[in-house]
């Protein structure tokens, strides 16, 4: 029931960060029935296409030995060293074939997939090698019990498909007791032909409906409750506490730094009950006056304080004090649209310290 409950949760697509790690523990939507058919599949091409030059040349070996079998010692010696080469011919005539099986295994996984190496699943668990975890494996969920339904169907079908194809050659089994070897194999031939078709096709119909009930599971696996998605969102964004704590330390750490270049400016404009601004201008090095810092009700009073403190003139211009706030951040030259309304205050302020502009 509980396992119910918990899959009836899962109403959330997987995050980007789950799919990754999927993918890096090597859990992938990918069917054995599909790597079953492209093995039967490459099984009935070299069955047609390069088993028979291969048997033609194996069968010329052989008849050496055949044809200068007076010629062997029949020592442990002599019959050693014939089948040494006997099993390098069959070798190395099949070696082709078999090298294709094998391809045909990794380009099936390829193909589901993509190239991907899981040193997750190539570490061996221990846990895996006890009869006691298999069996509980087998015969608990879903998703093991249609695996053990499709492996019972699937020896059914194949089954009965390989009967219907060997039932012609059960019942004129008599007519093979004087055939010579050649029309024996040929027979064969002909039999394994129409039974990897007949396999090749009942396993494209299940490899094509285990390939979809795949994808169906892998997506339903993967799926995530709420509250997964938001402790994943939690983790990778952080705690909102702790961000929002974070975000309070720098901008008080930015206004400390603020506040420690105030003494360096020469004028502050203030709205006397909300706005005050700092500013800076130095004619010979500057092309604009700077603001240096502002601040709104308590961070204005403090600005206010530490000018007075520094005996740094304040000037009283509210349109001017609420434009600077809004259109111009801290470090940055007063726009053009600024430049009488500001130039007028510095002007008044440099008399005051009977400075000058110079040109």
């Amino acid at each position: 029931m509980s396992e119910d409950a918990d899959e009836s949760s899962k109403t959330e697509e997987p995050t980007q960060k789950k799919k990754d790690k999927a993918r890096e523990e090597g859990q992938f939507a990918r069917s054995q029935e599909v790597n079953n058919w492209l093995i039967v599949a490459v099984m009935l091409i070299s069955l047609v296409a390069i088993l028979p030059g291969t048997m033609s040349g194996l069968q010329r070996r052989l008849s050496f030995y055949i044809e200068h079998i007076y010629q062997i010692p029949m020592d442990q010696g002599g019959v050693g060293e014939v089948m040494y080469r006997v099993v390098l011919d069959v070798l190395w005539a099949l070696w082709l074939p078999v090298l294709l099986l094998v391809v045909a295994g990794v380009l099936a996984s390829i193909i589901q997939t993509g190239w991907h190496v899981s040193w997750t699943l190539i570490v061996p668990k221990f846990s895996k090698l006890s009869p006691l975890s298999g069996l509980k494996r087998i015969f608990s969920g879903v998703s093991q019990a249609v695996e053990l339904a499709k492996g019972i169907g699937k020896m059914l079908v194949v089954g009965g498909v390989s009967y219907f194809a060997l039932a012609p050659m059960v019942r004129s089994i008599e007519l093979y007791v004087g055939i010579d070897i050649l029309g024996l194999l040929a027979s064969m031939d002909d039999i394994a032909f129409h039974l990897l078709v007949g396999v090749l096709a009942i396993l494209s119909l299940i490899a094509a409906g285990d390939l979809a009930w795949q994808i169906h599971s892998h997506s339903k696996k993967m799926k995530m409750t709420k509250q997964e998605v938001k402790d994943e969102h939690k983790q990778s964004e952080g705690d909102p506490i702790v961000k929002n704590r974070i975000r309070q330390l720098r901008f008080e750490r930015a206004r400390q730094r603020m506040m420690a270049s105030v003494p360096q400016a020469d004028v502050v404009v203030t709205n006397p009950t909300h706005y005050s601004i700092a500013l800076k201008y130095d004619p010979q090095t500057m092309q604009a006056p700077i603001l240096l810092a502002k601040g709104v009700d308590a961070v204005a009073m403090k600005i206010r304080e530490v000018a007075t403190a520094h005996d740094i003139p304040i000037v009283e211009n509210p349109p001017l004090a609420r434009a600077l706030y809004a259109t111009v951040d801290i470090d940055e030259e007063v726009p053009a649209e600024h430049y009488r309304a500001v130039a007028e205050v510095i002007t008044y302020v440099f008399k005051l310290k009977r400075r000058s502009f110079g040109r």
